[in-house]
């Protein structure tokens, strides 16, 4: 078998136009003081590694969980990526932050955790903004009508599939809330914006309006919800579909806290009530007739 010889690269000269351009900045770079050039070097380092620090944390940074939201990240309203790995009530979920690539084909090297096991304490909890679903049954409260059926479909449209969440503030059960949007069909969620999920839920039927204090309803605002519950409302969809005469989630959570206040006033009333005064010994003295005269021990002494 004939050998093969390799060049040998260490002779090989570089072409023209680099050592013209070499003989021409040598020059310059032998009149810079040294001081100067490490001092430039210096700077041009720092810079490098903040500017690398901050995409870092701003694009590929992943979120593992609330703790990890924080106050600088609501004041941007940013947008985060990621999948919906449970849907455990008809208007909240949890979310796998998934920053960066590499969670698909082709370029797949980075994985979802698939059990619950593995995925304590590394998802967000999602509270979608600017809707108000149906009740399950919690806190001692029956469900409400229509609540499996919202739970059901939300499941069915978003369970396992990536969407994208504005991060906009915590609620009082320290849920996120978030507007959401579902992934584009053909180009990149970065590129352009997918369908409200807030609205798409509206026009289903199985959602109303949020106009609590505090709701959120992105760039869509308040009137193009309304617009959409009121068409979901007059075609029948979802929860009106026996018609618009049925309790509102607002007014079964308003019923509800009313009761509860007036439960909790009548066993208050009740602790305060002063206990029954306890019976006179038996070894009581004996009281001071009413009219002013002492018993017959008395009168023995008083002669």
């Amino acid at each position: 078998m004939p050998s093969i010889s390799w060049p040998d690269w260490r002779k090989v000269e570089p072409p023209e136009e680099i050592q013209g351009l070499v003989s021409r900045v040598q020059p310059k770079l032998n009149a810079i003081p040294a001081p100067v050039l490490a001092l430039s070097a210096f700077a041009l380092g720092s810079l490098t590694t903040v500017s690398g620090t901050l995409v870092y944390r701003r694009y590929f940074r992943r979120l593992k969980n609330g703790d990890w939201v924080t106050p600088n990240v609501f004041t941007r309203k940013g947008w985060v990526k990621g999948r919906v790995t449970s849907v455990g009530d008809s208007d909240n979920f949890r979310f796998y932050h998934t920053p960066g690539f590499g969670w698909n084909w082709p370029l797949k090297f980075r994985i979802i955790p698939s059990t619950a096991k593995d995925l304590k304490d590394k998802t967000l909890h999602i509270r979608v903004a600017g809707v108000d679903a149906p009740e399950a049954a919690h806190f001692g409260r029956p469900s409400q009508p229509y609540s499996e059926e919202s739970l059901a479909w939300l499941r069915e449209k978003i369970l396992g599939k990536t969407v994208y969440c504005q991060l906009l503030r915590r609620d009082q059960y320290s849920r996120i809330v978030s507007n959401v949007t579902l992934a584009p069909r053909f180009l990149p969620g970065s590129w352009v914006a997918g369908k409200s999920l807030s609205l798409e839920m509206l026009r289903a039927g199985w959602v109303t309006t949020y106009q609590q204090a505090g709701a959120e309803y992105g760039k869509e605002g308040l009137d193009e919800f309304l617009r959409v519950e009121d068409e979901a409302k007059a075609a029948h969809r979802g929860m009106w579909m026996h018609g618009t005469t049925a309790e509102s989630p607002s007014e079964y959570k308003r019923r509800h806290a009313q009761a509860e206040s007036s439960d909790t006033k009548v066993v208050d009333k009740r602790a305060k009530t002063p206990p029954p005064k306890a019976p006179a010994p038996s070894n009581a003295k004996t009281p001071v007739a009413s009219n002013g005269k002492t018993g017959w021990f008395g009168k023995l002494f008083s002669k």
